[in-house]
């Protein structure tokens, strides 16, 4: 894989957020025939019951003609007793909730031909509104009074959303799984290079293999990722297109490599042909065929919510089996810089930057959603398209699987439980070192690559544990970075090789060079067996 491809994805991997949605159902009926419709409201002033058969039926008046900005030129014995209908613009809600329920309104419906906004909970003037307020699109009104005419009976109800959701458990398997599987593919890869190289470095016999081992080095690497962030903070619409791109090439390359690497294991081989004296495999030529269609399918369909997530988690899946092969860390030392700066390099862009941007959203967050999201801004304030629109071009630096509730609603959008690639790479990469460290100590019971593994599944779990506790969406790296490393180290230290497991490999690579210190024929001896 290419450098400069791994770093660009590599840069982007820790982009991840959570939106508080206020969706609520406007139940609509006559005396044969009923729809819903989802409607935004704002859960903190308006109270809706939490389910239809609680729900008060009122009769709907359609006054869109109206802003109801002012309450003359509308009799109050139409709207008396009535769910009423208008449009949104030229005053607050506030104001119209008010003027309806002067007028003996019980329920105020804003429809609306642009974004849907749910205002945030401010001020006094809400607690003196006693009726229900909520915002629904102009469409599904218009579509109503297709199907029902005048005669319609509008409830509004609001169940309740259970915070944990089975999407959390198929995520937590497909982390822990890539994770797992990235870290033993690692592992066996380390042992065909000692068996085969007497112990080469990592990229002599491997051409595509990069290596980690210089501090400095990892230091300038995440200098590199900061500047990455900032630049597409402010030169998004230009860069998302490139990272598209080259999410599309590195994932097709991936996939690849995975399934081939698959296909050897199990002996598949159909044969191969000769053309002008150059040799083709069939069996790459297929492969190589079903992975970029698979690769050009995502990109022309990547913003079809319904089952686009299916092909980007498969080539996520893929790329971080790649990225957790071809990338290795030389040293525990190294993984402890690395894994610390990233912690830090997370924390940073996701706390700390709000206090800097003018719309009080994090730079990781903004980038992450795209500058046309709404992100999780004060007052859980949640933007929703009133019709179909241009999907706003998101980086594809995600796990996405939809969540099972809201799926099962169909009403309103498609609800995502997301997680980061780079919650996935980079505690995966200490996995890696550990699983080549057995390698190297010629462990048969893989302590190393077991223990990293578990610690990682525990370090999951407290981050969603956290989050259905505190509702809001954490950075996971805050939880698997410590896991993983004091997991790790305590491993070592039981053991009592924390020493080699510090120093890595039984030779260092000279920055001139990239040749072994020691002489060849020492590097093929296992760790334990130099003198601490």
């Amino acid at each position: 894989m290419d450098k400069a491809a791994v770093f660009f994805i590599l840069s982007l991997t820790f982009l991840t957020s959570q939106i508080n949605c206020q969706e609520a159902i406007l139940h609509i009926s006559d005396e044969s025939t009923e729809e819903e419709f989802c409607i935004l409201y704002n859960r903190s002033w308006t109270p809706l019951p939490e389910s239809l058969e609680a729900a008060v039926p009122y009769p709907l008046v359609n006054m869109t003609s109206s802003v109801l900005c002012d309450p003359s030129g509308v009799r109050p014995d139409v709207v008396k007793g009535k769910a009423l209908v208008v449009m949104m613009g030229e005053c607050a809600f506030s104001e119209k909730a008010l003027i309806a329920q002067a007028l003996g309104a019980t329920t105020l419906l804003i429809a609306s031909n642009t974004t849907l906004i749910s205002p945030s909970s401010n001020g006094t003037e809400y607690t003196k509104i006693q009726i229900p307020l909520a915002l629904m699109k102009y469409r599904d009104l218009v579509e109503s009074l297709q199907v029902f005419g005048d005669g319609m009976q509008a409830r509004l109800y609001a169940p309740i959303s259970s915070k944990f959701d089975a999407s959390i458990c198929v995520m937590l398997l497909i982390s822990i799984v890539t994770v797992a599987l990235g870290g033993y593919w690692s592992g066996a890869c380390e042992r065909e290079r000692l068996i085969s190289g007497g112990g080469e470095t990592s990229g002599d016999k491997d051409g595509g293999d990069i290596s980690l081992y210089s501090p400095l080095k990892v230091l300038i690497f995440v200098a590199l990722m900061c500047g990455m962030l900032i630049l597409l903070y402010y030169f998004y619409y230009i860069l998302v297109y490139i990272i598209i791109a080259i999410f599309c090439i590195a994932s097709c390359t991936a996939l690849f490599s995975c399934i081939d690497a698959v296909l050897d294991k199990v002996g598949c081989d159909c044969g191969s042909f000769t053309i002008q004296k150059t040799n083709f495999s069939v069996r790459s030529l297929i492969l190589a065929a079903v992975c970029i269609s698979i690769s050009v399918v995502w990109a022309v369909y990547r913003n079809e919510d319904r089952w686009i997530w299916i092909l980007q988690d498969l080539l996520g899946v893929a790329f971080c089996l790649h990225f957790l092969k071809t990338i290795s860390l030389s040293s525990f030392k190294i993984c402890v810089i690395l894994l610390t700066l990233l912690l830090a390099y997370d924390v940073f862009f996701v706390f700390i930057t709000p206090f800097f941007t003018k719309n009080g959203i994090s730079i990781m967050v903004q980038v992450a959603l795209g500058p046309g999201a709404s992100g999780e801004k004060p007052g859980s304030v949640v933007e929703v398209p009133a019709g179909p629109q241009t999907h706003t071009e998101t980086l594809p630096v995600v796990m996405r699987v939809p969540q099972f509730s809201a799926w099962a609603k169909n009403l309103c959008w498609m609800q995502f439980s997301i997680l980061g690639y780079g919650d996935i790479i980079v505690p995966g990469l200490l996995v890696a070192y550990c699983s080549r460290f057995d390698v190297w100590i010629n462990s048969t019971k893989k302590v190393y690559f077991f223990s990293s593994c578990i610690a990682y599944l525990l370090g999951m779990i407290t981050t969603f544990a956290v989050m259905l506790l505190s509702g809001m969406g954490q950075p996971a790296l805050l939880y698997l970075v410590p896991f993983t490393l004091i997991t790790s180290a305590t491993v070592a230290g039981c053991k009592g090789q924390f020493r080699q497991f510090w120093a890595g490999t039984s030779y260092e690579v000279l920055e001139s060079s990239q040749e072994p210190l020691l002489p060849e024929s020492r590097t093929d001896h296992p760790i334990d067996a130099e003198p601490c």
